[in-house]
């Protein structure tokens, strides 16, 4: 599975004025009308138990330079607080954090939940998307990279 290339996606959520978030590949878009993507999320995370109980969440690309930030919410780095002081974010529409300085930004309802082995297939309706700057991080053979043209 290293092997297949994928876009370094922050999920984020809120319960109360707590906020979660985990770094994931898994993204992946489903349908133009409505939009909707799907993300895997592992089970037994904190996170995804926030979705599943928010009935929403926050989708971050992230860039080239936000790799620490990838590593971060990964578990590789030093944890986070959960109101995300030392993280550059501002609040959706709905909301919940959106990491600054990324690529692009998906605001999403939850729409339906699905087993899929040790994680759940969270199907999102994308409500508001925007675009910002810079190359997309992606994530293959368990190395960091950006697209070239």
């Amino acid at each position: 599975m290293a092997h297949l290339p994928g876009g370094v996606v922050v999920i984020s959520t809120r319960l109360g004025d707590e906020y979660r978030g985990l770094t994931a590949t898994s993204l992946v878009s489903i349908s133009l009308d409505p939009p909707m993507v799907l993300a895997g999320l592992e089970k037994e995370s904190a996170t995804r138990a926030a979705v599943v109980e928010a009935r929403a969440f926050n989708v971050s690309l992230l860039t080239r330079a936000q790799e620490f930030i990838a590593d971060r919410l990964a578990g590789r780095a030093p944890a986070i607080d959960p109101r995300w002081r030392t993280l550059p974010h501002h609040l959706g529409a709905n909301g919940i954090p959106l990491l600054d300085g990324c690529s692009a930004w998906l605001e999403c309802r939850l729409v339906q939940v699905h087993e899929a082995g040790d994680h759940d297939i969270c199907v999102g309706e994308v409500t508001a998307a925007e675009i910002g700057t810079g190359e997309p991080l992606i994530l293959w053979d368990r190395a960091f990279w950006t697209l070239t043209n």
